[in-house]
């Protein structure tokens, strides 16, 4: 079965869980709109990758494990949407969560994922109990405070954020997890693997800083000129375009250097570089690093 279709199913059957009889309709139409048709599924295929690179020998919990990571990519979405955060009209080149459902849906919607994300997680248990509890604290880790997804949206109300670190929260924390759960999923050291997922991340979240400035929303199927329209920490606006290119340069090559021997190490690199090398806008030529 080939990765598109691990994770999709996946989903859909975490989804069918959550959209079972007896709940709201609205709640449960919102979630199934949070999730599909998804965007790129960046997150859970570097789970899956990882786990490849390392033999996946448990398939089946790296599934479950890709589709938490994945949930909680949606709900974070969700969130960072909402009028109170970026009041963003669009997500995926439609109508975002809170735009076609109101914002009580889509704030409801939103922390629904995040709990559906662990219900789907404890899946483990049945499927390998002893890995159950490693993948429970990395993704708990990379969903809360201190360092998780949602102390990277607080950082935006902070009078002063240190770049690295809200980048580190806010898109580092997920890539983390997915890189650290694959490795788990596959019988592997996850401290191993955080620094490749973080690191990586980071790249992730230079890139979207730099489409935020010089993409086009057509493009990007969001808004843009949001971090600047709020005042929101911008690899872009701190670096310049320029920089900020060369930033995620360095980054995707660091990440790189950092991921673990492992069976498939050089292919797994292969595959990384080839999914970064379309980061930047069309508008923006590759620096040299």
């Amino acid at each position: 079965m080939d990765v598109v279709t691990r994770i999709e199913r996946a989903l859909a059957h975490a989804l069918a869980r959550a959209a079972g009889p007896g709940g709201p309709p609205s709640l449960a139409a919102a979630l199934h709109y949070a999730v599909f048709p998804g965007g790129a599924r960046i997150r859970p295929r570097l789970c899956l990758a990882v786990a490849r690179a390392c033999g996946d020998e448990r398939p089946a919990i790296t599934d479950v494990a890709a589709a938490s990571i994945e949930l909680l990519h949606c709900a974070s979405l969700a969130h960072d949407d909402l009028p109170c955060f970026d009041d963003a009209a669009t997500r995926r080149g439609r109508p975002s969560l809170h735009a076609a459902f109101g914002t009580p849906t889509a704030l409801l919607a939103g922390d629904a994922l995040i709990v559906l994300a662990f219900q789907t997680l404890v899946r483990a248990a049945e499927l390998a109990p002893d890995r159950l509890a490693p993948l429970v604290l990395i993704v708990s880790r990379a969903t809360g405070a201190p360092g998780g997804i949602i102390a990277g949206q607080a950082w935006e109300s902070e009078r002063e954020v240190d770049l690295a670190r809200y980048q580190r929260a806010k898109t580092g924390a997920l890539f983390a997890a997915a890189t650290s759960a694959g490795a788990v999923a596959a019988g592997r050291d996850p401290a191993e693997w955080h620094a490749f997922g973080e690191r990586l991340g980071e790249a992730y979240q230079v890139a979207d800083d730099i489409r935020d400035v010089a993409g086009e929303a057509a493009e990007i199927g969001k808004p843009v000129g949001r971090d600047r329209a709020l005042g929101r920490p911008n690899a872009a606006t701190e670096f310049g375009l320029d920089g900020a290119a060369r930033r995620l340069v360095t980054l995707v090559e660091s990440a790189l250097d950092a991921v673990p021997t492992c069976p498939g190490r050089q292919e797994l690199r292969t595959q990384i570089r080839a999914e970064t090398a379309g980061l930047l806008p069309r508008t923006l030529a590759r620096p040299a690093a």
